[in-house]
Parts: structure tokens; sequence; C-alpha cells
């Protein structure tokens, strides 16, 4: 087992144990039989309401049947038509329209009442009155039977409504129908029937219909009013915002510390819809049983698994133990420790790898304490060398002061910018510098070469504003724009410009020098710019292009040394049209 590797033992181990495939197992099955019967509660759930909703649509119908068949009577008919606003019809006929009426509640119990309202506000019923001398055509409930125009509404239960009845039903014991009888000639309203459908109905088709141990189901009205609910319910009243704009659907929501599942399904006929609500924690027991069968299975894997991973690991961490303890001791600072042992297997690797580092941290710090001497020299031979810089400044200051003071302004001009020339290419041995202090150190540089050249050399410079706070590698323009001065002006006839230009394009520093001096053959440009792409590893043929483009090839090796081959220069030149230098920084907003 020792001389194994680390690799086999742990597949080793897996294979024995199998810890999380069995958990994996187990959980997947788990899930997936959990999934599967609430598939099924909800399918069953749904045909539960689906047959309550036929219950309920039935006895609906049957309303809407019997407004019909009240509306095709002739005594109806007649008292429809009278124009007066007496309570009814004569004597005789008014008997006979009740025994009419009395039929159907006689046939249909689950009819609390019937009433029948003409235009004029007269009624007449066979159980209901009107509470006071009020007119009934002002009811909200026969005003939304004329807007219904001959179509059933039912309206719920009955709120405040001037109509009560003998047997004194209470109004969240009824539930009314209404439906406005039409003229069938002008479609004029002629009246209003108003049926109270008894309530225990409608209970006695939901109430049956249980959900797990204390689900149940619960009818409300388009409204979201409750047309039936249980006396102890999850929750009084359901928002009628939750349920969707489709007619069926299930959804969870948190009531009371509570998760409860819904499943509704809304009718079309009555427009009412009925709600299943249950618990989210009532599991059935199918899927407890087999959640129970699983865990004991995971269980007994895992205790073997334990025993199993337990003895493996021992093999394993009693080496990787006494290697940590030499590694202990090394940093305590007994560098001279090393490991003995003859394993074969990565531990035995790692030692001898640890005894390899131990001497190579000795040979290390010899070389430390070597640099550092040779460090604190060049330190003392570097502040020795600084005091010549501040010399030849000085120098410079004075000559400066003295050509002013002959009145010789063009040689101080000259001196003043040499001055800051060598100041700037100095930097105090910064390689990054902001780039006002490039374009300062070029404008010297310029004014230099345009005391020498006079009127032949002509220069403009475009800066944009917005690249005045950057950083850039120190004497990036300075060779590009000599090469331009001696190699495009100088060789031409009459007076030449030069351009400078800088801006930022695509998140980088594009920089350009234009001149219009004598620019060069196609020949030359492909050598020169071979050589720019392998600037890094310049040789000496080809003198011409060496000489052309010497400082051009300084440039774009300290700019790919400095940021990569993503960064560097091109040119673009024709021969007699001049030629222009690009060079392609990245943007540097901190030093």
């Amino acid at each position: 087992m020792n001389n194994l590797p680390i690799r086999y033992k742990l597949i080793s181990l897996l294979l024995v144990i199998s810890i999380l495939p069995s958990m994996g197992l187990g959980f997947l099955t788990g899930w997936t039989v959990e999934r599967i019967i609430e598939r099924q509660v909800t399918q069953n759930t749904f045909q539960l309401i689906g047959q309550v909703n036929k219950t309920l649509e039935f006895y609906a119908s049957n309303m809407q049947n019997i407004s019909y068949l009240i509306s095709f009577n002739p005594e109806i008919k007649r008292f429809l038509e009278e124009n007066d606003e007496r309570q009814g019809p004569e004597i005789n006929n008014k008997y006979s329209t009740l025994q009419f009426l009395q039929g159907f509640t006689t046939l249909y119990p689950e009819i609390a009442g019937i009433l029948v309202v003409n235009k004029n506000g007269a009624y007449i019923s066979n159980e209901m009155y009107a509470r006071s001398s009020k007119s009934l055509t002002e009811e909200s409930w026969y005003q939304e039977a004329i807007r219904n125009a001959g179509i059933s509404k039912f309206i719920g239960h009955p709120v405040n409504r001037n109509v009560t009845s003998h047997a004194n039903y209470k109004d969240n014991e009824v539930v009314s129908v209404v439906r406005a009888i039409l003229d069938p000639d002008t479609q004029q309203v002629q009246g209003v029937v108003l049926i109270d459908l008894k309530l225990r109905v409608i209970a006695e088709a939901t109430k049956d219909a249980r959900l797990g141990k204390s689900g149940y189901l619960t009818v409300i009205d388009e409204n979201g009013k409750n047309i039936y609910s249980p006396t102890q319910p999850f929750i009084d009243k359901i928002p009628i915002q939750w349920l969707r704009e489709a007619a069926s659907g299930t959804f969870s929501k948190e009531v009371n510390g509570n998760e409860l599942q819904f499943i509704y399904q809304n009718s079309s006929f009555t427009n009412w819809t009925t709600v299943g609500v249950f618990s989210s924690d009532e599991s059935a027991l199918e899927v407890k049983e087999v959640h129970f069968y699983v865990i004991s299975f995971v269980f007994f894997v895992c205790l073997f698994g334990i025993g199993a991973s337990y003895y493996l690991s021992y093999s394993m961490a009693r080496p990787i133990g006494q290697l940590m303890s030499f590694m202990q001791t090394a940093e305590a600072g007994n560098l001279m420790i090393r490991y003995e042992g003859d394993r074969q297997d990565e531990i035995g690797l790692l030692g001898r790898s640890f005894n390899n580092m131990l001497t190579q941290i000795n040979k290390l710090i010899v070389l430390t304490e070597l640099q550092e001497r040779q460090k604190r020299e060049a330190e003392l031979r570097s502040l020795q060398a600084h005091i010549k810089p501040h010399f030849l400044y000085n120098t410079l200051d004075t000559i400066n002061w003295m050509a002013r003071k002959k009145g010789a302004e063009d040689i101080a001009e000259v001196v003043e910018s040499l001055s800051r020339l060598f100041r700037i290419g100095l930097s105090k041995g910064n390689d990054i510098i902001p780039f006002m202090e490039e374009i300062e150190h070029i404008c010297s540089y310029l004014k230099i070469q345009k005391a020498r050249y006079k009127d032949k050399l002509n220069y403009t410079l475009a800066i944009a504003p917005d690249i005045q706070d950057i950083f850039v590698l120190k004497l990036v323009l300075q060779p590009i724009v000599e090469n331009a001065i001696y190699h495009g002006i100088k060789e031409r006839r009459g007076p030449g410009h030069i351009l400078i230009e800088a801006k930022e394009d695509n998140e980088q520093l594009m920089i350009r020098v234009t001149d219009d001096g004598s620019g060069m053959p196609n020949e030359i440009l492909y050598a020169l710019r071979k050589r720019l792409a392998t600037a890094l590893n310049m040789d000496e043929e080809n003198r011409e292009i060496k000489n052309l483009g010497y400082g051009m090839m300084n440039v774009q090796a300290r700019i790919k040394l400095t940021f990569g081959d993503a960064y560097g220069l091109s040119i673009d030149s024709e021969k007699g049209e001049g030629t222009t230098v690009t060079a392609i920084l990245p943007i540097i907003r901190e030093k």
C-alpha cells in the first residue's frame, strides 16, 4: 500500500465507500417519487375541482332554465306587461301564479325563493317580499340584471338588499341569480327574475372533497368574495390578484407562517373559481415511506464507508503528519533538518522535494547576503555619480544667465531648452513619465533643432486635452521626430513641416508624427516594416535601412519589452509625399 500513488488510494476509497453516489441516488429517488406523487395529487385535486364545478354548473343551469320557464309563463307575461304599480295581478291570477312559482320550489328543494319584478316596481313571489316601500327597481341586483341584457348573472351572496323571505334566510345562507326578461320584439326590459339558491347545496358539493388531512375546497366569485368557505379555513379570504389570468393553475403562498398550496379552476358558466387549499407540509404516506427506506440505505452505506475511509485515511495521514512536523521545525529556523524515508509514492517524493527545497533556501540566503552587499556598494556609487548631473544643470543655468545678461536671447533659449531636455531625459531614473513632460521634452528638442535649421523647419502640435493627465514611456517621441528631421525635412528642398498629433482611440493612446519630407521607396518601406516587426533582433545587414530607422527600432524594442506585442509602431510613406509614423500605447492613468 505504501508504494501505490495517492490517486489510486483515493480511487479505492471512493469505490469502497461509495457514499456520494449512494447519497445522490437516494436524493434523486426521493425527489423523483415526490415529484410523481405531487403530480398525482395535483391531478386528483383538479379532478375533484372539476366534479365540484360540474355540480355547481348543474345547479346554475337549472336556475337559468327556471328563469326561462318563468319568463314564458302567460300569467307572468301579463304581470310584466301591466303599467300600474299594483303589488301584483288580480287575486285569481295571482293565486295561480303563486302556485306556478311554488311548483319550482317544490320540485327543486335547493331553491330558497323566487321573486319576479316588473319594470314598474311591482313584484310577485311565493316566499319573498320587500322590506320597505322603496321600489325594487332601484336595487343593485336589479340594475345588474339589466346590464347583462337577458343573460343570467350569478351575483353571489346578497348584501343589504330590500328583500327578505318568510323563511328568514340570512344573506350568507343563499346565493342569488338574476336575469332580465326582455321583450322579444323591442328588446326592452320588462322585468327581472330573482332566484335565491340555498348555500347548503354548494356546501354539500364541496365539503366531502377533502385534500389530505386538513385541506379543503372553497368557492369565490369573480370579485374575490367568498361564495363558500369551511368553518375553520387556513385563510379567511383569498386575494383575487393571486389567481392568475389563466383559467386554472397552481401556486404556493406563506400565510401566517404556514406554507400553503393552492390549486384553482374557473367555471366559465358561473364565472366562479373553485380553489383547493392544503398545507405543503402534509406529505403523502407513500413519500414518507420511500424517504424512510432511502435514508436507512444511505445511513448503513455511510456507516460502512466511514469505517473504511478511516482506515485508509490513517495510512496516508500518518506519514503526512511526520512530514508536517519536519516543516514546522524548518519554519522555526532549523534549516538543517532532513526527511528520511524510502517510500516510493507521492509522500516520499514530497519528502525528497522538501529536502531539495531546504538546500535551495540555504543557497538563496547566501546569495541574498551577497546581493545586499553589492546593492549597498551600488547605492554609494550612484550617490557619488548624482553630483555630475547637478553640476551640468548648474553650468547650463550659469550659461543661460550670462547669455541673457549679454542680450543673446536666442542663445539663452537654446541653452534653456537643452537644460529641460536633459532634466526630462534623466527624469530621476523613471521610465514612465507624465505625457505632458514628454511633450515638453520634444518641444525643447524642436526648439534646439529650430535654432539650427531656422526657417527650413516648422512644426505643429495637436494634443487632445483629455489625454494630458496620462503617463507614457519616456523618450518615445524624440527618436521618431529626429528621424523625421534628418531623413525627411533635411532631404527636402525648401521649408518643411512636422505635425505631431496625440489622442485617445479605442482606449489606447495614438501618437502620430507626420512630415512632408522626401518620403521613401516601397522596397525600403517594406524592409523597414519588416525590421520593426523584428526590432529586438536587428542585425548589421542593409545599412541604409538601419540608418534610416535605427531610432524607431530602438523605440519599437522598448515598447515591446515594456507593454508586449500588442503595442508598437507602424509606418506609412510614399516617395516624394512624406512619412507618417504612428505609435500605439496603452492608456496609463496612474504612474
